[in-house]
């Protein structure tokens, strides 16, 4: 049976993608051979172009793990980042034709294999890009995958996703994918440092999350990300910061279907809303 392809968002622009190459759990191998010598180029321009900025301004266990990601100059080869994130983590990448569901996203994770798209932007799309494409998952999610304790937590999502799935609540868990994952903020003793993705990824977004004086920073509370909406077309008005992956690991390893309980009796949050009980994080 075809897979479907998932549509980003509130996008009505049906995603990118050969989703006839996908296999029933949405991974395909890479084709490596239909890349162009512009699809290199564009990924050696966008490494060099973040991997500049990300000095100040991302965390220390990105910065240490970043050169394991390996070639800079090309697009890597899957197989190659594996070879030392398995022997690193017990991970390992697989290619996607894009977006994929719900249940399929979260399996791979529970499984330790992350999800990469194999195709990359287009040079009309170098500044900004909706959809996450292999530049956007290789620089930013790959890397804190070599780091033990973000590893784990991210199979616990999956994991967690999956529950999530069965108790209706996916949309709540995706908010918190949101607020950590691809764009949360870390507490260090040099100051606040990216970790999200999302973050990670954008020169305009990376300079915007950690320096701008115009977002405001909220201390990590599972249940409040859990009620707040957010923006997929702009930067973000609001960042949570955790002071470590281990306090992320410990504050998501709590069983959710309490919180899940909870959330039906509280009303949802804009994505700039302030809280008197928020703790704000100054820069």
């Amino acid at each position: 049976m075809a897979v479907e392809p998932v549509v980003y968002g509130a996008s009505e622009r049906p995603p990118r993608g050969d989703y006839s190459r996908a296999g029933a759990d949405y991974t395909c191998p890479q084709n490596y051979a239909a890349y162009t010598a512009a699809d290199h180029a564009t990924y050696h321009k966008l490494y060099e172009r973040q991997s500049a900025l990300v000095p100040g301004l991302a965390c220390d266990e990105f910065l240490a793990a970043l050169p394991s990601l390996g070639a800079k100059d090309q697009i890597p080869r899957f197989e190659d980042i594996n070879e030392r994130l398995f022997k690193a983590t017990g991970w390992e990448v697989v290619a996607v034709p894009g977006l994929i569901p719900e249940v399929p996203f979260f399996t791979l994770l529970a499984n330790r294999k992350f999800p990469v798209t194999d195709w990359i932007r287009t040079p009309a799309e170098f500044d900004y890009i909706v959809e996450p494409d292999v530049f956007h998952d290789l620089f930013g999610h790959v890397p804190l995958l070599f780091e033990p304790v973000f590893a784990d937590h991210i199979q616990a999502y999956g994991a967690g996703g999956l529950k999530a799935h069965r108790l209706g609540a996916c949309e709540q868990l995706s908010r918190l994918y949101w607020y950590t994952i691809e764009f949360g903020l870390m507490r260090q003793k040099n100051g606040l440092r990216a970790y999200g993705a999302g973050i990670l990824s954008s020169s305009g977004e990376l300079v915007h999350a950690v320096k701008s004086g115009e977002p405001q920073r909220i201390a990590l509370d599972v249940l409040r990300a859990m009620r707040t909406r957010y923006k997929i077309d702009s930067y973000q008005q609001t960042y949570f910061v955790i002071d470590s992956f281990q306090q992320l690991f410990d504050m998501t390893t709590p069983d959710f279907t309490p919180l899940y309980a909870q959330l039906k009796h509280l009303s949802e949050l804009p994505a700039d809303a302030l809280l008197p009980e928020d703790k704000l994080i100054e820069r």
